[in-house]
C-alpha cells in the first residue's frame, strides 16, 4: 500500500506540518554525540515513496536503533567511569537504553496494527534527560549519510 507522505493538523493559521516517517530516517539523542538511522529488519507492507514506513514499535535498540556515537549523560554509569574528551566531556559508548514505543504516534493510521510514526514523535532513553527525536522523517533522504565526525551534523 502507498499513502502519502505529509499532512497538516491544527487550526487555520497555526498549522503544524507532521509527515510519515519511513526507514532510514534520522535520529538524534540529546546526549549523544552523532545523529544515526532508524532501521527495521522488514517492511511492514506500507510505503511512503516507495520507502517502508514505521510505526511506534520500531524502537528497539539494537534492531531500530543502533547508537549515538557515546553519551554524555552523566547520570549513564559508563560516562561517570568514562573517559573525558580534549574539551574535557566526560563521555562512554552510546549503547541505548529504551524501553517503550514512541510517543505520539498517529492512531488512525495503522502500520500492522500498530500507530504510524510521525515526525514529530519522540522517545526516552532511561537516563533521565536523554530525549530522542526525529530529525528528518528520511522520505527525500536518497544519498546523504549521517556524519560520524561526533559534531552530529548530516553531510
Amino acid at each position: 500500500m502507498q499513502v502519502e507522505g505529509a499532512f497538516s493538523v491544527g487550526g487555520s493559521g497555526g498549522e503544524e506540518q507532521k509527515s510519515y516517517v519511513v526507514a532510514g530516517a534520522i535520529l538524534s539523542c540529546s546526549c549523544g554525540t552523532q545523529l544515526t538511522r532508524l532501521k527495521i529488519p522488514f517492511s511492514h507492507g506500507v510505503y511512503v515513496k516507495e520507502m517502508p514506513q514505521v510505526n511506534v514499535e520500531d524502537y528497539k535498540p539494537g534492531v531500530n536503533i543502533i547508537h549515538f556515537g557515546n553519551c554524555t549523560n552523566p547520570l549513564n554509569p559508563a560516562v561517570k567511569n568514562g573517559q573525558f574528551d580534549t574539551e574535557g566531556v566526560q563521555k562512554a559508548p552510546c549503547v541505548p537504553v529504551i524501553t517503550g514505543p514512541w510517543v505520539n504516534g498517529k492512531f488512525d493510521v495503522l502500520i500492522e496494527e500498530q500507530p504510524a510514526l510521525l515526525s514529530h514523535c519522540t522517545n526516552t532513553c532511561i537516563y533521565e534527560g536523554s530525549l530522542i527525536r526525529i530529525e528528518d522523517d528520511g522520505q527525500d533522504l536518497g544519498g546523504v549519510s549521517v556524519g560520524s565526525s561526533g559534531s552530529g551534523a548530516i553531510r
